[in-house]
């Protein structure tokens, strides 16, 4: 399965979505997010797909269909929204069923990678 996780400002999220990443078990791995996100990093390889986070949340979703309709093979994607805030998971949940891709959200835990 392929993980997408959104990036936002908050850096102290970023830890949750490197542990993910790393103990994960991904066919691909896209983090999305905006300049800033840029000095994110992970000892496994992943896709970075920069976006403008501060655009209203319809152009938001816009610009989320717009880079992310070509990323998947599959037909579903493992989502961690655990940084950002209501606006962009709201614009990047409503694109990703734009696109259309089924989503199962998924977080690290004490317990390992969990799917919700």
């Amino acid at each position: 399965m392929e993980l997408l996780a959104l990036l936002s400002n908050d850096e102290q999220t970023w830890t949750q979505v490197n542990a993910l990443i790393k103990h994960g078990e991904w066919d691909k791995v896209i983090v999305l997010g905006d300049g800033n996100a840029r000095k994110f990093s992970s000892e496994k390889q992943f896709d970075f797909v920069q976006v403008d986070l501060t655009k209203k949340i319809v152009e938001l979703k816009q610009e989320f269909l717009y880079k992310l309709k070509d990323k998947f093979e599959g037909m579903e994607v493992a989502l961690s929204i655990a940084s950002g805030n209501g606006k962009e998971h709201m614009a990047l949940v409503s694109a990703l069923l734009s696109i259309p891709i089924g989503v199962r959200f998924t977080a690290f835990t004490k317990d390992g990678v969990v799917f919700m």
